[in-house]
C-alpha cells in the first residue's frame, strides 16, 4: 500500500523522517532510511499537484506520497494515510501531527499551547485517530520546562496525545489523573505578570470557573488562550466533569462571537458558556479538509522543492502563506527568529509603516553567489506582488547584507493559477499554472531555470 502525507505546510525532509520511522516502529517493518529528496510527481512535463518521497525503503510500503490540503477551520498539520488510493475526506487517517519549531526557548505559551485548540477540534472528526505532537527544534531546548510548559505538556498527556522529538522527563511529565490535581497543579504556578489576566481555575459545588483573556485586536483571536482554555476544557470533560464550565474575563462583547470561529465551534461542542454573553449555535462542516488546487502557497512551494532537489541551492527563509514562519539560517548556520518590527512601540502606536515586509521564501545560490527573495501570488494578483518587492530594504539590509554581504540580492514574484502558459512581467520568475504547467519568467533567476530543467530532465 502507498503511505501519503497530507499537509498545508511545505513538507520538510526531518519531519518526513520521524514519521516514517514512528509509522516503521508502530508497524513492526523494517526499513532503511537513505538519502531522501521530495520529487515533483510529473505528468508530460505538467506538475500532478502530488510529490514522492524517495530514499526509503521498506517492502511493505509502495510509495510515499504527498499533496497540498486545506482545512476548513483549525487543521492539524500532517494527516498520515495508509492505504492503496488517494485519501478522500470520508477516509480515517492513522496519524494526526502538528508540527512546531517553538520550545521554552523561544516562548513560554506559543510552544504548547497555541496549537492545543488543534487538537480539541480534530477529535470531533476522527475521534480514535493516534494524535501526535512533533517538536522539529531548530534553537536548543531549554534545560529546565516552565511551569507553562509542564502544565501544557501534561495536559495534552491527559487527553492521549504522543510527544515527539523532545525529550521529557518522565517523573515530571505525567498524564493528570484528577481534575483536584489539575487546579492544584495551576495553583502553585508563579502569578502572571501586573496587568494581564491570568488563567485560573475555580472549582465550585455546580460548576468550574476558567478565567482567561480572550480579546486581541478588537477579535476572539488570542491563539494561546484560545489554545490553552480549550485544552483545559476538553481534559476536564475527559476526566468526568459534566456539570457547567463556565470561561470568564474574557473581554469579549456579543459582537466578537461568529460561528465559524474554531474556538465557538470548540465551546459549543464541549458545552462551555462564555460569561455575560449568548453563544450562537454552530455546526461542524461536514469534512474536514480538502485537496487545495487555490492558494498562492501551491507556487512557492513547488520553487522551494524543487531548488532543493534539483539544484545544490536551499531555503535560507520560509513563510509560505499560511504556514508556519520558520528562522533565517545565517551563514554560520545559526537560525534567528526575524523581528516584526523597525519599532514596536510606534506601530502598537498607530505607525503601521514600522511593520517589516519580509519575503515568503528566502532562496540562496552559492554557485552564483545570489540570494533570491520571493513574493508568492495568485495569478490574478500578480501586480501585488511586483508592488510588494518594493519593500525589502530593511530585511536585506539588517539581515541579509548582514550575514551574506558578498551575495548579490535578486528580488522576485512566484505565482499560482490562471490557465496561462506564458508571463510577460520581467519581475515575475515562474508561474504554476492550474494545469500544471511550468512557466518561467522573461528574468527567471539562473537558479530557477537550472531546478525546471534538472527537473524535466529526471522524468523525461
Amino acid at each position: 500500500m502507498n503511505l501519503w502525507v497530507l499537509s498545508e505546510e511545505r513538507p520538510k525532509i526531518g519531519v518526513l523522517k520521524q514519521i516514517l520511522n514512528k509509522f516503521a516502529l508502530d508497524m513492526g517493518f523494517c526499513a532503511f532510511v537513505d538519502n531522501l529528496r521530495i520529487l515533483p510527481v510529473l505528468e508530460n512535463t505538467k506538475f500532478s499537484f502530488t510529490y514522492e518521497l524517495i530514499g526509503f525503503k521498506c517492502n511493505r510500503i509502495n510509495k510515499i506520497l504527498i499533496k497540498t490540503v486545506r482545512g476548513h477551520s483549525s487543521f492539524i498539520d500532517f494527516l498520515v494515510f495508509f492505504q492503496d488510493k488517494e485519501p478522500t475526506s470520508k477516509d480515517t487517517p492513522i496519524y494526526a501531527i502538528e508540527e512546531t519549531k517553538t520550545d521554552d526557548s523561544e516562548s513560554r505559551n506559543t510552544g504548547v499551547y497555541q496549537r492545543c485548540s488543534k487538537f480539541v477540534f480534530l477529535h470531533y472528526y476522527f475521534p480514535d485517530v493516534k494524535m501526535i505532537m512533533l517538536y522539529n527544534l531548530q534553537i536548543e531546548q531549554k534545560e529546565k520546562p516552565t511551569q507553562t510548559n509542564i502544565l501544557g505538556t501534561r495536559l495534552l498527556l491527559t487527553l492521549g496525545i504522543e510527544i515527539l522529538g523532545k525529550e521529557l522527563n518522565k517523573d515530571i511529565f505525567t498524564p493528570f489523573t484528577s481534575i483536584k490535581e489539575i487546579i492544584a497543579f495551576k495553583k502553585q504556578m508563579r502569578d502572571a505578570p501586573k496587568g494581564n489576566i491570568p488563567i485560573e481555575i475555580k472549582q465550585k459545588s455546580d460548576s468550574i470557573e476558567i478565567s482567561g483573556r480572550l480579546v486581541k485586536s478588537d477579535s476572539l483571536s488570542h491563539d494561546p488562550n484560545i489554545g490553552a482554555l480549550s485544552i483545559i476544557s476538553a481534559v476536564l470533560r475527559r476526566l468526568g466533569w459534566k456539570k457547567n464550565l463556565i470561561v470568564t474575563k474574557h473581554g469579549l462583547k456579543q459582537k466578537h462571537l461568529k460561528g465559524n470561529n474554531k474556538f465557538i465551534l470548540i465551546v459549543n461542542k464541549l458545552n462551555i458558556s462564555l460569561k455575560g454573553l449568548t453563544l450562537p449555535k454552530t455546526e461542524l462542516k461536514t469534512d474536514y479538509w480538502h485537496y487545495d488546487r487555490d492558494g498562492e502557497k501551491l507556487g512557492t512551494i513547488f520553487i522551494h522543492i524543487v531548488v532543493e532537489s534539483f539544484t545544490k541551492g536551499y531555503s535560507i527563509f520560509e513563510n509560505h502563506a499560511g504556514s508556519e514562519k520558520g528562522y533565517f539560517i545565517t551563514a554560520d548556520g545559526e537560525h534567528i527568529p526575524l523581528a516584526k518590527y523597525e519599532n514596536r512601540e510606534k506601530y502598537k502606536a498607530g505607525d503601521k509603516s514600522k511593520i517589516i515586509h519580509i519575503p515568503d521564501l528566502i532562496l540562496i545560490d552559492f554557485g552564483r553567489s545570489e540570494i533570491i527573495n520571493v513574493e508568492g501570488k495568485k495569478y490574478k494578483f500578480r501586480k501585488d506582488g511586483i508592488k510588494k518587492l518594493k519593500n525589502y530594504d530593511f530585511i536585506e539590509k539588517n539581515y541579509i547584507k548582514k550575514y551574506y554581504p558578498e551575495f548579490e540580492i535578486i528580488r522576485t514574484v512566484v505565482l499560482y493559477g490562471s490557465k496561462e502558459k506564458e508571463i510577460i512581467e520581467i519581475e515575475v520568475g515562474f508561474l504554476l499554472s492550474e494545469d500544471g504547467d511550468l512557466v518561467l519568467g522573461v528574468k527567471a533567476p539562473a537558479l530557477f531555470k537550472q531546478a525546471i530543467k534538472n527537473l524535466l530532465a529526471f522524468w523525461s
